[in-house]
């Protein structure tokens, strides 16, 4: 069997309307994605007015991509670093003190490569309170960080993380157990 592009077909794909999508993108290039720090209350007034589901004290750095707000849940005092993308293609949830380091990735859909048609596929992805995903990292659809779990510096998660686990590499691997120090 060979790859045939020609066949390529994800009509069954619907994120939403041409004109919201349109909209969605005008105002994304000038509230998020371009460099200027405008205010976190700004950005998230628009991210409900497009649907998303927003909880208090978040706070989005400059140059942040986000696909589909209406795709997009976001619990109480989470941060979104400088230069992250949340390609969701699928439903992103993140629970109450998540944390996304500067350009990370997370990725709600692939093609499928077993297909000769190379056929979408989307799955959502779910970061449970207190996880963090370090800078430059990658997360793959369908993946989920169970409580406190950690994503270090430039490694990519394909499979789910464990609760207070810290992973690292490519593909991600736990490496030791997240522990507190007591104040």
């Amino acid at each position: 069997m060979k790859t045939d592009l020609s066949t390529y077909n994800n009509s069954w794909y619907q994120p939403g309307s041409k004109i919201k999508r349109t909209l969605w993108y005008v105002v994304s290039l000038i509230f998020f994605e371009g460099g200027w720090n405008i205010s976190s209350g700004l950005k998230l007034f628009w991210l409900k007015r497009f649907g998303a589901t927003i909880g208090e004290g978040v706070v989005i750095k400059p140059k942040v991509t986000i696909k589909y707000p209406w795709k997009l849940s976001i619990g109480n005092h989470c941060w979104i670093g400088e230069g992250v993308w949340i390609d969701n293609l699928d439903q992103v949830t993140l629970g109450d003190h998540v944390c996304i380091s500067q350009g990370a990735l997370l990725l709600c859909g692939n093609h499928n490569y077993k297909t000769s048609s190379f056929d979408l596929f989307v799955a959502p992805i779910h970061l449970k309170d207190g996880s963090w995903v370090g800078a430059k990292c990658s997360v793959a659809p369908g993946v989920i960080f169970e409580s406190h779990a950690i994503l270090s510096m430039g490694s990519m998660a394909t499979t789910n993380l464990e609760a207070y686990s810290i992973y690292s590499g490519n593909p991600a691997v736990k490496v030791k157990t997240r522990q507190f120090k007591m104040p």
